[in-house]
């Protein structure tokens, strides 16, 4: 797999296996860092300080820009309803789709395995949770997740993914008829659970 002379790398860009990527004609920013087994299409455009993790998937028109992570196995697509074959019966060419972009704004991070459908925005400090399934855009801010996701709260770059939610009401009575609880959420009140 190999990183065509038409890409653009900014200073400083590190790429852990070079000879496990597969860039074209797209441009990576300063200081950003591509894992292995990471395809990045023509007319990709990606910010500075950027991590693309391994095995994911950057389709042309998208575009991420600074402080982005991208998870492990993360997938864009551009097509909204793609085909093997036009009308005709014959495989499809540039002339029988029509690309959709999308835009990751600065400071979003996507976890692993999420689905980027294409012709979405993410607004800037969006956090996407692993395994979603991205269909419509995400606001500024937002935490999004689930299948189709869904906006289920603010983020914050100074919490934690755990801090955002109420402690799960995991407490279960015993066979001695007291209330057993996880250890992770001995420490919390019941009545704050």
């Amino acid at each position: 797999m190999p990183i065509r002379d038409d890409v653009t790398l900014g200073d400083g860009v590190r790429i852990f296996h070079p000879d496990l990527v597969n860039l074209y004609g797209c441009a990576i920013g300063p200081d950003s860092q591509i894992g292995p087994f990471v395809e990045i299409q023509a007319d990709v455009v990606i910010g500075g300080r950027c991590k693309i993790s391994s095995h994911s998937f950057i389709c042309s028109g998208v575009r991420i820009d600074d402080e982005v992570f991208v998870g492990h196995g993360v997938v864009f697509t551009n097509d909204r309803w793609p085909c093997a074959t036009n009308d005709a019966g014959k495989l499809q060419g540039v002339d029988d789709w029509t690309m959709e972009p999308t835009i990751v704004a600065r400071r979003v991070s996507i976890g692993s395995n999420a689905t980027i459908l294409c012709g979405v925005s993410l607004g800037e400090g969006a956090m996407i949770a692993a395994g979603a399934v991205v269909t419509r855009d995400v606001p500024p801010g937002a935490l999004a997740m689930g299948v189709p996701a869904r906006i289920i709260d603010r983020y914050d770059r100074t919490q934690r993914l755990t801090d955002l939610r109420p402690p799960a009401k995991l407490a279960v009575e015993s066979v001695t008829g007291r209330e057993s609880r996880p250890p992770s959420l001995a420490a919390i009140p019941a009545e704050a659970v």
